[in-house]
């Protein structure tokens, strides 16, 4: 969506089909978070409209009486734009925008523009490009006349304002280019994961549901200055800093863009590249934000995409945040190691890098070896590059006594060998 030069907020129409399978308290919350979608997109939410159906209506998505029903309050709000909570077929986006005088577009369409919006590095652009693009392509034929108010706001922003009667071939064109300067990208991005491989650091992904408060920890833990703000998708392209341990062990964390139910499939598969920074971390940290009365639909939502990626041979934790707000019927639920903080407490951000140093340590082998005075190197690497607990130097027989902690993989492995006790 596009900002109005003046920052006016777009009037905005909400609808949803709540279905036999779902109840009423997860279709509450699913609006809920349509309208804080709505927000993010610069949306002034000025009217919700709901209706029970045993299943979507294949023309219109909501019945014929609703449709009649919501050209009435159209009339009557003049709203900018009227957001479906479901993505709509060309069909039914093309027979709504007949009976109402009001631009029309779907969760998916909103969620795309918001990523437009938050994109900032290259990579993240042509990602989202891509995104819009194939979201377009199965809805430009016979639509002519039905989209000429696609003006700009909600909805608009990127490849959403190109003139429907563009030429396909022109659009398969530039998905062709973006795929090529993508795939040029993700390579670079492998060299680069391969040279910290080659480093030997120990890799964290920060993931969760959008919100949830993933920026604001990984600011306060690595001293960076990731965008933070109280709305969906704060963070879209992922962002590496170096996080150091209470004993000095130095690792590095990634903040990546938040999950969401019903992800478009079209992001999911455009933003694979970035996610493949959650396959090459050593330790997941799950964040869920313990505030939000949907926090278990938030995790789920969080799991079956870590599912898609095929993490499950990565260790993770758990993070419950915003302690400080924690909802009255929260418990916590997660089946892996949990602990549960504010990231704007100090002491709980202390006790958070206790708690990763734990887990960091379980993963790793204990060693206790005798390095010799003359073995300066060996002993310059331990102190960087390992957990080194105890370092006690023998007068008698010239040599240092090391006790720490190594992760199995590390070629220092071989040489500690030949140090053992």
């Amino acid at each position: 969506m596009r900002e109005r030069q003046t920052n006016e907020r777009e009037k905005v129409i909400l609808v949803g089909c709540q279905l036999p399978h779902v109840d009423d308290e997860r279709f509450f919350y699913s609006m809920e978070e349509l309208k804080s979608l709505a927000h993010t997109a610069n949306g002034d939410v000025v009217m919700v409209v709901t209706q029970k159906r045993e299943t979507i209506h294949p023309a219109t998505y909501i019945g014929k009486g609703k449709v009649e029903e919501l050209s009435r309050l159209v009339e009557q709000f003049a709203p900018d734009v009227v957001i479906f909570n479901d993505e709509l077929s060309p069909s039914q986006n093309r027979n709504l925008s007949r009976q109402l005088e009001a631009r029309i577009i779907d969760r998916t369409q909103l969620i795309l523009d918001i990523f437009a919006q938050r994109a900032r590095s290259k990579e993240g652009k042509l990602q989202v490009e891509l995104a819009q693009l194939e979201y377009l392509l199965p809805r430009l034929s016979g639509q002519g006349t039905e989209l000429s108010r696609l003006g700009g706001g909600i909805g608009t922003r990127g490849p959403g304002e190109t003139k429907l009667e563009t030429d396909r071939r022109h659009i398969y064109r530039r998905i062709d280019e973006i795929k090529a300067q993508l795939k040029l990208v993700a390579e670079h991005r492998e060299r680069y994961r391969e040279r910290r491989k080659k480093n030997h650091v120990f890799q964290i992904s920060l993931v969760g549901y959008t919100n949830a408060g993933k920026s604001t920890l990984f600011n306060r833990l690595t001293d960076a200055d990731s965008f933070e703000e109280n709305l969906l998708f704060a963070t879209l392209d992922p962002l590496t800093r170096k996080l150091t341990l209470p004993s000095g062990y130095t690792t590095l964390l990634t903040d990546t863009v938040g999950f969401i139910q019903d992800l478009p499939t079209t992001l999911v598969a455009a933003f694979r590249s970035t996610l493949e920074e959650v396959k090459e971390a050593d330790l997941i940290l799950h964040i869920v934000d313990s505030s939000n009365p949907d926090y278990y639909h938030h995790e789920k939502t969080v799991y079956e995409l870590l599912d898609e990626l095929d993490v499950s041979s990565i260790p993770i934790v758990t993070v419950y945040n915003k302690r400080d707000m924690i909802h009255p019927d929260f418990v916590p639920g997660a089946q892996t190691p949990s602990v549960t903080i504010s990231a704007l407490d100090p002491n709980d951000l202390q006790q958070l890098r206790q708690f990763i140093e734990k887990i960091v340590i379980d993963l790793m082998d204990c060693y206790y070896v005798f390095i010799p005075s003359f073995e300066g190197k060996l002993l310059a690497q331990l102190k960087a590059e390992t957990i080194l607990r105890d370092l006690h130097y023998n007068e008698q027989s010239g040599m240092y006594e090391c006790k720490g902690y190594i992760l199995p993989s590390h070629p220092l492995n071989g040489q500690l060998r030949k140090y053992q006790n």
